[in-house]
């Protein structure tokens, strides 16, 4: 009996130490999970925030040092790159026109694609300088260029000779000027096509009267009723000479008329349409030539200066319409008159 009651206790004490020890057991590990979870999950916390930080960035700005032409886009987002070009290319142009500045806007002469160029610049190499396409519109900058040219165009002047009071009267020439569209069309399409902004300069050409003061250098004037000659340097005096002139029945034509031709020692040919001159033969260069040693022609028909054998009829109305001097004078004059030289016959 009394071994039948140990072994009762002791199978009752068994089993109460199995439900201990299961107890401690079950309690350690629901604490060993929980610190686990807790643990694993600020972790995957921390990668999270390490990642949105760092790759967003990367992944949309323009690698660094990159230009489109020439202006500094690198590390910038496309919006911002946009916007910057889009600024350095609308600023106004400086076109210098001699010592005169005018403002061109390029927006209203060109088109730029700065959205393609952008989009090029984001995968370009770093350090690069990507170019920019730009569209020049042909017609508004040559209407811009037009006008401009426009104003500074002046026509030149022609110096003009007129005869007051009996003496030459001379306005100088005044030059004209010009400025080359063509030239200022194509710089102003290198400037824009490069987006630069330094300043176009061009000049205006000057551009020379047809007809200078030097025309009038020296000046005849012929006065019939004094039997005088008088040759001008411009406007100024050199000499006066003896002259004979036209009878009435010839007389010289009055007007304004030109030298056209000089001949020394010239042929004498008698104008055989005047009843004066009928059944007289040419005459050779000599002591006897009714034209002495020189001949200046005018575009009056048949009448020039020249020379005469006939000295004594200087200072009287005696020619057949032509201008007589002496020989000596005839030669002084022919050597310092030209061709074209003005003669005024009053």
């Amino acid at each position: 009996m009394k071994h039948w009651h140990a072994a009762v206790l002791f199978v009752l004490g068994l089993a109460a130490a199995g439900a201990f020890s299961g107890a401690v057991i079950a309690d350690s590990t629901t604490s060993t999970s929980t610190t686990t979870v807790a643990t694993t999950t600020a972790a995957t916390t921390t990668t999270t925030a390490t990642t949105t930080t760092t790759a967003a960035p990367s992944s949309k700005a323009i690698p660094s040092g990159v230009r489109v032409a020439g202006v500094k886009v690198g590390g910038l987002v496309p919006s911002d790159a946009v916007a910057a070009v889009q600024q350095a290319f609308a600023r106004p142009l400086d076109v210098i026109v001699d010592r005169s500045t005018i403002e061109l806007d390029p927006s209203k002469v060109a088109s730029v694609y700065i959205a393609t160029a952008v989009a090029k610049a984001r995968i370009s190499d770093p350090g690069t300088n990507v170019s920019l396409v730009v569209s020049v519109k042909g017609a508004p900058l040559r209407a811009w260029v037009a006008k401009v040219a426009k104003r500074f165009q002046r026509a030149p002047v022609d110096a003009t000779l007129a005869l007051k009071h009996g003496k030459p009267a001379i306005r100088e020439d005044r030059a004209g000027r010009t400025l080359s569209t063509k030239l200022l069309t194509q710089r102003l399409v290198a400037v824009l096509r490069s987006n630069t902004r330094l300043p176009v300069r061009v000049h205006t050409k000057a551009v020379p009267a047809k007809v200078t003061a030097a025309a009038f250098k020296k000046v005849i004037v012929i006065n019939r009723s004094l039997n005088r000659l008088y040759l001008y340097a411009g406007e100024k005096l050199v000499r006066t000479f003896a002259v004979a002139t036209g009878q009435a029945i010839y007389p010289t034509p009055r007007g304004r008329w030109n030298i056209v031709v000089k001949w020394k020692n010239p042929w004498w040919y008698p104008p055989t349409q005047d009843a004066w001159a009928r059944g007289l033969k040419p005459v050779p260069p000599g002591p006897g030539n009714p034209l002495g040693t020189r001949w200046m022609g005018l575009n009056a028909p048949g009448v020039g200066i020249h020379g005469t054998d006939e000295p004594g009829s200087i200072g009287y109305s005696a020619s057949h319409g032509c201008i007589r001097m002496q020989v000596p004078d005839a030669e002084w004059l022919f050597d310092r008159v030209d061709v074209g030289t003005t003669v005024f016959v009053l």
